[in-house]
């Protein structure tokens, strides 16, 4: 990698760090103008300093404040990539159809967006319900959509619970054996997974692309 191409992707990583939504904006532009490779970009400039703020945020070194401002930064940046992103990868087949969202009692998006983006640049046709989504919703959405993935993300330990309604509600409407269900959140882990009857769950967005596509074939 060129010195300009590395010097780019490390000052959008420290305007995500910063909060400032401005220069990841100005920096993504740049990228593309460049001809920067945007995989790189997405995971050496932007994953790598959500991580972090992800990680200074849970060791209380980092207020919610500062989280939500290096989040838009974020999103700023991955909403003039990820088109790109899907350019520079070609046309292609899509590789199934995934509904995610963030479940009820839950306002947490930043994972959740990141996985939906990168799913998509991927190859996913992916639909995103946003946040706080009840359970009635996450229903009505597989029965009209008849997606191949239902993603359900909880990103505190209060909301995980519900996880599991969302699963039990999808075994009462008849349709859980119609959908895989994937999770993820901060402490999902396979105990949990296996606790609330799901398929599959991702510990970031590379594991969540990999068993999406693992779900797919299965």
């Amino acid at each position: 990698m060129i010195a300009e191409e590395t010097e780019i992707i490390q000052s959008l990583g420290e305007a995500i760090w910063d909060g400032d939504d401005t220069k990841s904006r100005e920096l993504a532009i740049k990228a593309i103008q460049r001809g920067i490779n945007i995989t790189t970009v997405f995971n050496n400039g932007i994953l790598e300093q959500i991580n972090r703020v992800g990680d200074e945020f849970g060791r209380g070194n980092l207020f919610l404040t500062e989280l939500f401002m290096a989040a838009n930064a974020a999103k700023t940046a991955m909403d003039i990539l990820m088109p790109e992103m899907v350019k520079q990868k070609g046309e292609t087949q899509s590789l199934g159809r995934i509904v995610i969202g963030t479940v009820a009692g839950d306002i947490h998006d930043l994972g959740k967006n990141l996985t939906a983006h990168f799913l998509q640049a991927n190859g996913f046709d992916v639909i995103d319900l946003g946040i706080d989504v009840s359970r009635e919703t996450f229903i009505k959405k597989v029965k009209k959509l008849k997606p191949d993935i239902l993603g359900l993300s909880a990103m505190v330990t209060t909301t995980m619970p519900e996880q599991k309604n969302v699963i039990d509600a999808l075994t009462s409407a008849g349709i859980r054996e119609k959908v895989k269900v994937i999770i993820g959140g901060s402490s999902v882990d396979p105990i949990w997974t296996e606790t609330v009857g799901a398929d599959a769950y991702g510990s970031d967005i590379n594991d969540s692309l990999k068993k999406c596509k693992e779900l797919i074939a299965s």
